[in-house]
């Protein structure tokens, strides 16, 4: 199956593209700075992949990738954003524009993987070395809505439920477009990206529910989790 970019995947679960941003000034951002890099742009050849560090001090963990906001992007549990295409694909038509790979703000676009379907704490292994370890989903935000220039597009996103594996670094190694990526370690729970999401945004009585997968999750949304629980939960 082609992607709508004309690419053959290489491998039937792979990286279409490794995208990063460079930082730019915009009106629509809460940065602080008043820049952001969401728009993302395919990379070529290989793109060092790493730890970046805690959260609040390190960045992206994509090299050359810029995150202008500390507050709420970058660090280790939030290290690399992957977006699969199959999904790019079906906003592309309820949308009725195009959407390049890296238009969602992904550094990872992807074919052929289950990429809200993944539990919290599966790794992957992409390419021969790195190995990336599912941590939650995307939160939209109003630098996401600027970018796209769609009314509404905060809750519309929201509310379809699909938003994107967040991931940190387990073993860090050179990742390019056309690398193979493997599902190597599923944990032993049912909490998937998509269901933690709807659990964080929408559907909030699900969170007590979503402590069993608390050790791997992003701290952030660990935080909504116990919080909500600490204070409804008997």
């Amino acid at each position: 199956m082609l992607s709508s970019s004309g690419e053959r995947p290489p491998y039937p679960r792979s990286v279409l593209s490794v995208n990063v941003g460079r930082a730019k000034a915009v009106e629509y951002t809460d940065a602080p700075s008043g820049r952001t890099g969401i728009d993302k742009l395919p990379a070529e050849g290989a793109v060092r992949v790493a730890a970046p560090g805690p959260k609040g001090a390190g960045a992206s963990g994509v090299a050359g990738d810029a995150v202008c906001d500390l507050r709420f992007h970058g660090g280790d549990d939030r290290a690399v954003y992957a977006f699969a295409r199959e999904d790019l694909d079906r906003w592309e038509r309820e949308l009725e524009r195009p959407l390049a790979h890296g238009s969602f703000g992904e550094n990872l676009t992807t074919t052929g993987l289950d990429v809200n379907g993944a539990l919290i704490g599966e790794r992957w292994r992409v390419g021969p070395e790195v190995v990336l370890e599912v941590t939650g989903g995307r939160i939209p935000c109003r630098t996401f809505a600027g970018s796209l220039g769609e009314q509404g597009w905060v809750r519309r996103f929201t509310r379809d439920g699909a938003p994107g594996a967040l991931l940190r670094v387990i073993v860090p190694g050179d990742v390019r477009a056309g690398d193979p990526v493997e599902v190597v370690h599923r944990p032993e729970h049912d909490i998937t990206v998509s269901l933690l999401f709807r659990a964080v945004t929408i559907e909030r009585e699900l969170l007590p529910s979503t402590l069993v997968a608390a050790q791997w999750m992003e701290s952030g949304l660990r935080a909504v989790a116990e919080e909500y629980t600490a204070k409804y939960v008997p």
